[in-house]
């Protein structure tokens, strides 16, 4: 079992069809207001039937305001090292730092040398590839000249420069063991697909990574470990083939036992976009964060595992920590923001039994933890909302296109994107209470049935919740159909945040205690 404990990415992997430009940019769009971390396009500049690589990636980072883009993999023997890293560099300024670079050596040599490259052979393939390295970088490192006396790459005293705004990482397609070496010791990421690399032959493949990584005197977690993946949502068994749940549970377990940990999907719908988006992504990162949380309290658990029992985990041997459990785990006051009456009444609410006396290792004390991380990331989106909400309020473009307002189609998009982005957040949201719902609170129900009285009031609350996401997505339909302006949608968001806050605090203050004491289900 591999997990290097990286963050989860998730991004897509559109056709860049000449006949479906539009759709392309449309799915890009969405990737970006859904969230997502990433857009790549694959790179054959001898395809008729292909935009240009490098154009439409320009365009799709024009065309969006936080997402990374990125070839899939970039056709080295047709894409000149020194004028890539040139394109790279340039297209990373003027995006504030959202371009990253896969790369392969080539394939489909005829079609290679129609297009008046070389044809190699698989040896010189990998020379070249470690010679362009060499030669990217130095052009990105904006100091002095570069020169390397290559057989394939030759470059004397080139001025390096532009650097790009952020160091930039380079991913490999990387199959057979050599360039999987070269991986090890070169590279910042290995990008392979499912097609060609099936789940289970990815651990082998990462240790010869790992191995080469450790003699050049790397450490194997430098090195990001992405995946290219393809499936249907729907009925069905396989990989891939069922529901958003589905999907999640199989690229939560090939994270923690291959140790994958950026899913980039080959889509061709702005549906699969935003389903991937709102619901697979936060699941995923759900499922995984979950069983991190559990190895940190020293439990032995694979996803969709019962619980160990607390006696027979490492952590529940250590020394306990001299702070008292509730204490030592940071948890958020909601702020003093008026919720009407009718939604929540304090004093109604349970409390939990307390134990002054109990003290919590520092794994149980993560577990605990776990819950806050979460929460604090619903709470940074929510301010992101009501960001989004006041600059169309306010009449403003988003930040990323920096246009004026000059007409009434541009405000319509800005309304659109809005909805979009609101209806994914409160999808988010969703899902975190249903897998409450379904799976911690039976948990802690059994392990301490005093807790009944609590959970059956956060499970009630988030009942209220979800009405008043309802009262959310109602709101946008009336301002995108123009029945209303956008007060109506500031005053629903204000509503959500209202009622969530406050739902999120009293969740951490009853739950976290019983969560480092019981742990996940």
């Amino acid at each position: 079992m591999t997990d290097y404990g990286h963050e989860l990415h998730f991004g897509i992997f559109p056709s860049p069809d000449a006949d479906r430009a539009e759709d392309v940019l449309a799915m890009s769009e969405a990737a970006d207001v859904g969230g997502l971390d990433l857009v790549t396009i694959q790179d054959h500049p001898y395809q008729a039937k292909h935009l240009d690589a490098w154009t439409l990636l320009s365009v799709i980072a024009a065309r969006t305001t936080s997402i990374r883009v990125a070839p899939n993999v970039a056709n080295l023997p047709l894409r000149p090292p020194v004028v890539l890293a040139r394109s790279v560099a340039t297209l990373d300024r003027l995006t504030g730092g959202r371009v990253e670079l896969g790369l392969g050596t080539g394939a489909f040599w005829d079609a290679i040398v129609a297009a008046g490259g070389p044809r190699r052979t698989p040896g010189e393939s990998v020379e070249a590839l470690e010679e362009a390295v060499a030669v990217i970088r130095g052009v990105w490192s904006g100091r002095g000249s570069v020169t390397l006396d290559g057989d394939h790459y030759p470059v004397k005293g080139l001025h390096a420069g532009p650097a790009p705004a952020h160091d930039v990482e380079i991913w490999l397609g990387a199959y057979k063991p050599r360039m999987l070496r070269v991986t090890g010791r070169l590279a910042d990421g290995w990008l392979p697909s499912l097609g060609y690399a099936a789940p289970e032959t990815l651990s082998a493949m990462n240790a010869t990574i790992d191995e080469a990584a450790v003699a050049a005197g790397r450490s194997p977690h430098a090195i990001r470990r992405l995946y290219n993946v393809h499936g249907r949502f729907g009925s069905g068994a396989g990989m891939l083939a069922g529901q958003p749940r589905d999907w999640a549970e199989q690229l939560a377990e090939i994270t923690l036992d291959q140790g994958m940990s950026t899913y980039v999907l080959a889509v061709s719908s702005v549906d699969d976009v935003e389903r991937f988006a709102a619901e697979v992504a936060p699941l995923t990162r759900e499922l995984v964060d979950t069983e991190r949380a559990r190895a940190a309290a020293g439990e032995s658990l694979t996803t969709g595992d019962a619980a160990a029992p607390a006696a027979s985990a490492p952590d529940r041997r250590e020394e306990p920590t001299p702070q008292a459990g509730p204490l030592a785990v940071r948890t958020t006051t909601a702020p003093d923001t008026h919720v009407p009456a009718d939604v929540w009444d304090e004093s109604s609410r349970p409390s939990a039994p307390v134990d002054p006396t109990e003290r919590f290792t520092p794994g149980q004390q993560a577990t605990g933890q776990h819950l806050v991380d979460v929460h604090d990331h619903l709470r940074g989106e929510l301010e992101r909302l009501r960001d989004v909400v006041e600059q169309v309020a306010q009449g403003e473009v988003d930040a990323g296109r920096a246009r004026n307002i000059i007409n009434e189609l541009t405000m319509r998009q800005n309304n659109w994107t809005l909805g979009a982005y609101c209806a994914s957040y409160c999808r988010v949201v969703t899902g975190h209470h249903t897998l409450e719902d379904r799976s911690v609170f039976p948990h802690l129900r059994h392990s301490d049935p005093r807790l009944a009285p609590v959970i059956d009031r956060l499970e009630q609350e988030h009942r209220v919740i979800h009405d008043v996401l309802e009262q959310v997505d109602h709101a946008l339909v009336q301002m995108v159909s123009g029945e209303k302006g956008t007060s109506v949608v500031r005053e629903a968001v204000d509503l959500l945040g209202a009622t969530l806050l406050s739902h999120l605090s009293y969740e951490e203050r009853e739950l976290v205690p019983a969560l480092s004491r019981h742990g996940f289900s």
